[in-house]
């Protein structure tokens, strides 16, 4: 079969590779959409901390089943989303069904290869039913699902201010499932002032910022100086993880989406003056899988318009690196296969 690996950063190549043959009791799937994720350009670009070269990336991913094992609870020919955190049901954390935060995690396309390839064996606990949404939707159900995991993290109360700092896919999760919640504000923060616009456009009520140099002013005078009940940073960059912190009010948290490779520092009196929380969202579970589905299937996930680019798999070693210059434009590209 034909794979797209990263052989080392800065680098993609088309590669021939043997199909795989499923342990006993895995599902053979036909691979359908892979979208792109801030994951995979960190990948390209050697920034990610948890990963060996080469590898196969993609996580957000879609497929057909090809071949199933006896009694299986799945059919050939149907659709499936795909969960890409691949736990050992074992450790501490799965015992207290914290899977997406596995002792031993695998992550399809970080630890392990992934989906850009034509077939892919998993076991059937990591393979929802796609119900009825379309192969590009049940893509999205990933990335949409670590912005709702977060959201539940965030133990949001109802008028609770909440700032997203980082208007990429990710921050449009999390400010839509925050949007979801009784009576919240939500604020918007990135540099990218094309980022903030469109995520302005997206949303109902959405308030967006751009960054400059009176930004701390504006977010103070926004809140009427209390700052934000919850902060939720999505950007993957230490400087802004720190920042946000400064814009969390008293009593409040800060929740850090992604993760980065580099020690996050602050201030311990300013943190204990707070009594405020610092918290960890990793991934997702399958409550928020599920969630995510019942919102597309609601209408209030505007699927089609974060869908921005559309791209054929086996024309991305050409197009990642221009996209990487100048992604313009781009919230989230899917690869067909």
């Amino acid at each position: 079969m034909k794979s797209i690996v990263c052989t080392e950063p800065g680098n993609l190549i088309i590669e021939e590779r043997s199909d795989p043959t499923p342990p006993k009791g895995w599902v053979t799937l036909k691979m359908k959409r892979i979208g792109l994720c801030g994951t995979d350009f960190h990948i390209f670009k050697g920034l990610h901390p948890f990963l060996e070269y080469p590898r196969v990336m993609g996580h957000e991913l879609s497929g057909e089943i090809l071949e199933t094992p006896k009694n299986s609870r799945f059919s050939v020919g149907d659709r499936v989303i795909i969960n890409p955190y691949l736990s050992c049901g074992n450790c501490v954390s799965c015992k207290k069904n914290k899977s997406n935060c596995c002792v031993n995690l695998k992550v399809l396309g970080v630890h392990t290869d992934g989906g850009m390839c034509e077939f892919l064996c998993l076991p059937e606990r990591a393979i929802y039913p796609a119900r009825g949404l379309t192969l590009s939707e049940a893509a999205m159900v990933e990335f949409l699902s670590i912005g709702a995991h977060a959201v539940s993290r965030g133990q949001l109360l109802a008028g609770s201010h909440i700032l997203v700092i980082g208007a990429g896919p990710i921050g449009l999760g999390v400010a839509l499932f925050a949007s979801f919640e009784e009576a919240c504000t939500v604020a918007i923060l990135d540099v990218n002032p094309e980022r903030v616009a469109f995520a302005q456009n997206l949303g109902d009520g959405f308030t967006g910022f751009v960054v400059d140099d009176d930004i701390d002013q504006r977010l103070r005078e926004f809140t009427k100086g209390d700052m934000f009940d919850v902060v939720f940073d999505a950007t993957g960059n230490a400087q802004s993880m720190e920042k946000g912190l400064n814009y969390t009010a008293h009593g409040g948290a800060c929740v850090f989406v992604s993760v980065v490779k580099d020690i996050i520092k602050f201030s311990d009196p300013f943190f204990h003056a707070r009594e405020m929380q610092i918290i960890g969202s990793r991934n997702a579970t399958r409550v928020d899988f599920e969630n995510v589905i019942d919102k597309i299937h609601s209408g209030k996930i505007p699927s089609s318009e974060l869908n921005s680019h559309n791209i054929d798999l086996f024309d991305l070693p050409k197009q990642l690196p221009t996209w990487i210059e100048d992604g313009g434009g781009l919230v989230k590209a899917i690869a067909h296969l």
